[in-house]
């Protein structure tokens, strides 16, 4: 190897430690801010940002299945539902302590993903998307209906969770649990990503047909994607029961759904910093035009699509580092 050789590789080495340390002064300030947030907020700030790092999970849970898998899903609020619903039973109905409930959450919303995804990963772009429009209306229509859920009431007094013997009902506590589960996912994540699993699944995302020759089980390990995706929404779920004490089946409506993907969209599809960015685009936006009264949704559209025109692959593209 030739000095010019060495030299280069130090150079490039160097390069790469000092980019590695600009991100962790910027992770440390960004992290530092978040914690002592709420010292300074109000009550009406402090519910903005709780809200954001709650649809920070929503989207990374789905930035999994559309981001990493390259499944079109339009029917994530069913496993938000369903861990929602999870907690409410059994807390409401049967006098479970909340942090039991919270693992039967995330296996209930394993099994929805495992229910609907093992026939149906089989499918490709539209008719995948079809049936998971369906699924989620489905589950929707059966809480609606059943005794058990509260019908179209919804159900009511569910339990507030205590951690070492103080009760989480105040608006900081549940900003300080959604900004760890949110730290907690962006780890997971980023785990993920950088996975065997993760490269099967950008294999699979970018060429179904090239990805099997080589020997990946496609429908497996797209199947492991949205299970996966289903924990992060059957957790977030859990929590938000015990954020709201009620819950109603207008809460998991197609809409909401489509909110969830619009963040993941917005941001950067597979793009965990662009998921962030793209969730707190969704919750801070129709907030800075709420003075404009019943245009704000108007004029939050018009931001949207602007957004979408001008950066087609998202606010933070897969390409940025």
């Amino acid at each position: 190897m030739s000095p010019s050789s060495d030299t280069s590789v130090l150079t490039d080495m160097a390069n790469w430690l000092q980019h590695q340390h600009n991100r962790l002064i910027v992770l440390l300030v960004m992290a530092a801010a978040a914690m002592f947030f709420p010292l300074i907020a109000n009550n009406y700030m402090l519910e903005v940002l709780t809200n954001a790092w709650f649809y920070t999970i929503l989207c990374l849970g789905l930035n999994i299945v559309v981001g990493y898998a390259g499944l079109l899903d339009l029917g994530y609020a069913a496993f938000f539902a369903v861990g929602a619903y999870t907690t409410g039973i059994l807390t409401s109905q049967f006098g479970v302590n909340f942090w039991l409930t919270v693992p039967a959450a995330v296996f209930c919303s394993m099994v929805a993903g495992i229910i609907i995804g093992g026939p149906t990963l089989r499918l490709r772009s539209d008719y995948l998307a079809i049936v998971t429009l369906g699924f989620g209306e489905i589950v929707r229509i059966i809480a609606r209906n059943l005794e058990i859920t509260g019908g179209a009431s919804g159900l009511i007094g569910i339990e507030r969770p205590f951690f070492f013997g103080i009760e989480l009902s105040q608006g900081i506590h549940f900003y300080y649990v959604f900004l760890f589960l949110a730290i907690l996912a962006c780890f997971v994540s980023y785990r993920l990503q950088n996975s065997r699993m993760g490269r099967a699944w950008q294999y699979v995302r970018e060429d179904e047909d090239a990805a099997e020759a080589m020997g990946i089980n496609r429908v497996g390990v797209k199947l492991y994607a949205y299970v996966i995706g289903a924990m992060f929404g059957g957790v977030a779920g859990s929590f938000f029961a015990a954020k709201m004490t009620a819950i109603s089946p207008e809460t998991f409506t197609f809409s909401q759904s489509v909110l969830i993907l619009l963040g993941v969209v917005l941001g950067g599809m597979g793009k965990i910093p662009g998921v962030i960015v793209g969730a707190f685009a969704l919750v801070l936006f129709p907030e800075v035009f709420r003075d404009l009264g019943s245009m704000r949704m108007l004029v939050f559209a018009i931001v949207m699509l602007i957004i979408m025109l001008y950066r087609p692959e998202g606010i933070w593209p897969r390409g940025k580092s």
